[in-house]
């Protein structure tokens, strides 16, 4: 009797999921920026949206807005904060990017864009939001980056390991390994 119920139960949810499942977009938006300084006291922020439909119908209408960067704090440089795609198929992506310049010095905590986008199937549109960014540092300063202290702290510490090491590597390799010179004189004194 157990089996049957528990086949019943499996059949039941099955089919409640099969029902309910049904084609409709799903919108992943990921938000990058990336911080440049041009020159001394100015600094550029080149943010990034990038859009994914991972659903299974095309998403209409989809507008992605960014109005989160305060106009006190920074101006527009180049592109828009918001666009309008007139559709996001299933399986595609969109990109949409601007450039801000920084006015004030501080930290700013951004949030993440809102993208809005209509389904054929319902009447409200649906929203998403895309990943929101790390705490950002706007003209702060910031030690030189130090590129190669890693692999000198590394030298310093093995590198006489290391060196001794490859060496009797290297000599192992001399005695086990058959000279060539001597296998080709031997090869024609068999002759």
């Amino acid at each position: 009797m157990a089996p049957t119920r528990s086949l019943a139960l499996l059949c039941a949810l099955l089919l409640a999921a099969f029902c309910t499942s049904s084609a409709a977009p799903f919108l992943v938006a990921h938000k990058k920026v990336a911080l440049t300084r041009p020159k001394p006291g100015v600094e550029r922020l080149a943010v990034s949206l990038d859009l994914y439909n991972q659903g299974s119908a095309t998403a209409y209408d989809v507008t992605i807005n960014d109005d989160s960067w305060p106009k006190e704090a920074f101006e527009l440089i180049s592109g828009e904060v918001s666009k309008t795609l007139e559709r996001l198929e299933p399986g595609s992506t969109a990109s949409h990017v601007f450039v801000l310049e920084t006015k004030a010095q501080g930290r700013f905590q951004g949030s993440p864009a809102v993208i809005k986008y209509r389904v054929p199937t319902k009447a409200v549109l649906q929203e998403a939001y895309s990943t929101p960014i790390l705490p950002l540092d706007i003209l702060a300063e910031r030690p030189p980056v130090q590129k190669f202290e890693f692999a000198k702290k590394l030298v310093a510490k093995y590198g006489a390991l290391v060196s001794v090491v490859s060496f009797v590597l290297a000599f192992i390799y001399l005695v086990a390994s058959p000279s060539k010179s001597s296998g080709a004189k031997s090869g024609k004194k068999r002759r």
